[in-house]
């Protein structure tokens, strides 16, 4: 089989979604396919998100911000799982996607909207780096082809909350 397509939905595709489809490319072998887009656009990759992959050793040449509608239109890459990663995406009405992918929200705090020093900007998109490994791991780790498509989905789904409540439980400790 060749590998799962995924795409990472973000408005404006310019961090959180752009950090998913480079850490879904670096995965080893050659399962996933990550990709990223936006309903709209910035139209460039937030200048922190490209730092933070260019350190952590990450191929960032061929990133950019790109509308959703590139993954829509007939010749697109199949699609077979569609995340998106701020709650805006979420709420918003997406195109109809060829193949029927399976879809889950996993929303994150935007890093590009923290206000603040250089190092605490950083710090927002470390963790937020952080927290996209960890759900793209956990997905990763699936056992996809013994999983029906309503337990997928359930652990899909799942992936995205339990990060979310650790994180929150971390935080008020």
């Amino acid at each position: 089989m060749s590998a799962f397509n995924i795409l990472f939905l973000c408005t404006g595709n310019s961090a959180r979604s752009i950090l998913a489809e480079a850490i879904t490319n670096a995965l080893p072998g050659d399962k996933f396919t990550g990709y990223s887009a936006g309903s709209m656009p910035r139209g460039e990759v937030n200048p922190h998100a490209l730092a933070l992959l260019n350190k952590l050793g990450h191929p960032t040449a061929g990133l950019r911000s790109k509308s959703w509608d590139e993954f829509a239109v007939p010749g697109a890459a199949p699609l077979h799982f569609v995340i998106t990663v701020c709650d805006n995406a979420a709420g918003e009405v997406c195109p109809i996607w060829p193949g029927q992918p399976m879809t889950a929200h996993w929303g994150l705090p935007d890093p590009a909207e923290v206000a603040g020093t250089d190092a605490e900007i950083a710090l927002a998109f470390a963790d937020t780096y952080r927290m996209l490994r960890n759900r793209i791991g956990a997905f990763a780790e699936l056992p996809l082809a013994s999983l029906d498509r309503l337990s997928l989905k359930r652990r899909m789904d799942e992936i995205g909350k339990d990060v979310v409540e650790a994180a929150n439980d971390t935080a008020a400790r």
